[in-house]
């Protein structure tokens, strides 16, 4: 469900002046995640037409409008918030695990995202380790298949963790999901927020490690992604 709303960030649709949407509730566990407050589902801090009334107050220093959570597309009334978004004349961001693939057609299917970026865990016999439900690969790989066949822009993100992933597994990862136009793979940053830095590591992914993951995708797995991006490194 809808849980509050960071009126102004320069991050979380880069190249853009956003407001950041939280909902609340996820289906995987990541010890990663560094929104971990919001796996479960949470009362709101304020009510969503509260969210609205600020964005329409906004209108005109603002670009965007980032959703984020938790996992966006189990909030029933997303397609309608976002359709008041659009009314309001805002892109709209939408960032996802890839959990609800028939959900995420649907709102690309009526226009109310202009972009997503969507978020690949690890490779795919490895999805235990983040989701009880064994069918969770199948879904977030059709929900790649959506968004290559949307039309609509789209990147896929890979967090990169110094004690749980392995570059091994990234490119099964990587091949697995592919091909896409841009991959990106994330730092990962231990800091207050992340739900277990025991398990995915105390420090963060060193930059040389992601520069040789990017080279090494690039060699060994050349169509996978159009683009290799590094963030956060």
């Amino acid at each position: 469900m809808f849980y509050d709303l960071l009126p102004l960030s320069l991050l979380d649709d880069p190249g853009h002046l956003a407001a950041t949407v939280f909902t609340s509730g996820c289906r995987f566990r990541c010890p990663f995640c560094h929104n971990a407050l919001l796996q479960r589902v949470r009362p709101p801090k304020m009510p969503p037409q509260t969210a609205l009334r600020l964005l329409a107050e906004r209108r005109g220093r603002l670009e965007s409008v980032a959703v984020t959570g938790g996992e966006p597309t189990l909030w029933k009334d997303l397609p309608d918030f976002l359709a008041a978004v659009k009314a309001l004349g805002y892109r709209v961001k939408l960032d996802t695990a890839g959990d609800r693939p028939d959900a995420l057609a649907d709102l690309l299917a009526r226009g109310l995202v202009d972009f997503v970026a969507m978020d690949v865990k690890d490779a795919p016999e490895r999805y235990g380790r983040y989701a009880p439900d064994p069918r969770a690969p199948e879904r977030v790989r059709t929900a790649a298949a959506v968004l290559r066949e949307s039309g609509v822009p789209y990147e896929i993100r890979i967090t990169v963790t110094p004690k749980l992933h392995e570059d091994e597994a990234i490119l099964r990862a990587v091949r697995w999901i592919g091909p896409v136009p841009r991959l990106v793979l994330q730092a990962y940053r231990p800091a207050p927020g992340v739900m277990a830095p025991e398990i995915a590591g105390t420090e963060p992914t060193p930059p040389d490690r992601l520069r040789r993951l990017r080279a090494r995708i690039l060699a060994e797995a050349p169509a996978a992604a159009t683009a290799v991006e590094l963030r956060g490194g």
